[in-house]
Parts: C-alpha cells; structure tokens; sequence
C-alpha cells in the first residue's frame, strides 16, 4: 500500500514546488492555510451534512448509493484539503464539487417511494371495522 503513495508524494511534492516556484512563496503560504481551515470547516460540518443526507435518504431523494457516495466525498474532500499541495488540494476540491453535485440533482428529483421508511401508511393495508355481533345484542337487551 505505501509503494502505491509514493508516487503521489513524489507527484504532489513536484507540482506543489512548480506552483511555488510561479506564484511565491508568501502565496503558497497562504493558499496552504486557506485550503486547511477550508478542509477543517468542512470536517467541523461534516456530521450537519451527514443528517441532511440522511434526511434526504429518507425522504426517497437519495438512494443507498447516493447517500454513500455523497457522504465519501464531502469527508474525502475535507480530508485531502486539510492535506497541504496542490494535487490534494485539486483532488479535494473535485470531490467537494461532486458531492455539491450529488446533492443539488437530490433537491430536484421527486421523492421517490422507499421501501426502507414509511412515510405516512401502507398503500396495501385495507382499513376495516369489526363489529362484533354478541356485543351488540347485549346492549340492546
């Protein structure tokens, strides 16, 4: 596993001294803070963003394998922005764009029927009265 991170160490480490060596070295100071207290506001909004998830999984405008993949790539993107250089930063930002995407397509699709919650009642349950008939000749006696 730690062979197939070095070369995004080895990549990350020359395109972060390429961006620096263009823009200098107070701005790349700066453009690693931001992107860290970025990353880190993100993680501290993560469990806000994990219930609207869910909530939106309930409500049927999420299915299972939305609701993960939206879930993943929120805390992925806080997590490789927190990451100081410029491919995580990329990374992060394309993962933070996709689970923005994930949740803006969840708002405009109708909800759908799910069968995991029920919302108001089953649409198969007939609903009856029994009245029992002993009963009723007792009280008329």
């Amino acid at each position: 596993m730690i062979i197939l991170l070095i070369p995004f160490f080895l990549l990350e480490l020359y395109l972060s001294l390429k961006v620096g060596e263009n823009i200098g070295f107070f701005s790349s100071v700066v453009w690693i803070i931001l992107s860290f207290f970025l990353g880190m506001q993100l993680l501290q909004k993560s469990s806000y963003k994990m219930m609207g998830n869910m909530d939106a999984l309930r409500q049927g405008k999420l299915d299972m394998r939305s609701f993960q993949n939206a879930s993943m790539s929120y805390l992925m993107a806080a997590i490789l922005l927190i990451i100081p250089g410029v491919l995580s930063d990329f990374l992060g930002l394309f993962a933070l764009l996709y689970s923005l995407y994930l949740q803006f397509i969840a708002k405009i699709t109708p909800e759908q029927k799910n069968n995991n919650f029920k919302t108001q009642g089953d649409d198969d349950v007939i609903d009856v009265e029994i009245i029992d008939e002993h009963s009723c000749s007792d009280r008329s006696s």
